[in-house]
């Protein structure tokens, strides 16, 4: 019978193997479209989420808001994570959002992780300086721009002072996904494939030089899940 370590290390080896091939595979419009659904599923989730009022409070100060339906986590003594992340930014007329621009997560981490696990992630970009970052070809959470958990339940008062504000669910469950030093890269397939040519972040979230109209889905979602604290 195989061992824990052969079981979990077949299971890591099938993952990076999926993940590899999803990187070389050309991807088509209607895949960008599936993967523009599954983040305004996961968005529109935590906007409604009474647990997320943080996020819901303070969506309307974000530069940006960065969205992954899905990170995979796999490891047993070397470890790795990694997934998809759309991002949209607010337009230069502070009304509405440009966007998505598709991007790559992904991180390697040593230390003793058993099994493998599925988290969803919404993150508010608030400074100038986090929003430069993913400009560029790639940035690191931790290192280029600083990044903390957004509180949740009865912690969502807390001030927060970091350039990008993180929310995360595995299984139900708030957190547990450790995020520093995930790096962040620029998916120029899947900005062709949408946009239908080469395409910049640049282009999509700043000069919003290129749209599409699937795109608004996302923007829709974060403006109307704006949650506004009672008057006391």
């Amino acid at each position: 019978m195989p061992t824990l370590f052969a079981r979990t290390s077949v299971l890591l080896l099938a993952w990076v193997a999926l993940l590899v091939a999803g990187c070389k595979s050309t991807p088509t419009q209607e895949d960008t479209h599936a993967r523009v659904d599954d983040a305004e599923k996961t968005l529109a989730d935590f906007m409604r989420d009474p647990q997320m009022s943080w996020l819901q409070t303070h969506v309307h100060e974000a530069k940006a808001v960065m969205v992954s339906p899905a990170i995979y986590q796999a490891g047993f003594v070397v470890g790795g994570s990694g997934g998809p992340l759309l991002v949209i930014a607010r337009s230069r007329t502070g009304s509405g959002w440009n966007g998505p621009a598709f991007y790559h997560m992904g991180s390697g981490s040593l230390g003793l992780q058993a099994g493998a696990q599925k988290a969803e992630m919404v993150a508010l970009v608030m400074t100038d300086k986090a929003l430069n970052s993913l400009l560029s070809t790639s940035f690191k959470f931790g290192g280029d721009v600083s990044i903390a958990a957004g509180p949740v339940g009865a912690g969502a008062a807390a001030p927060i002072t970091s350039d990008i504000v993180t929310f995360t669910r595995t299984k139900g469950l708030y957190g547990g996904i450790n995020l520093d030093g995930t790096v962040i890269t620029i998916d120029d397939g899947r900005n062709h494939a949408f946009y239908g040519r080469t395409v910049t972040p640049v282009d999509i979230l700043i000069e919003h030089s290129v749209t599409n109209p699937y795109g608004r889905k996302l923007g829709d979602v974060a403006s109307a899940g704006v949650h506004t604290p009672p008057v006391k």
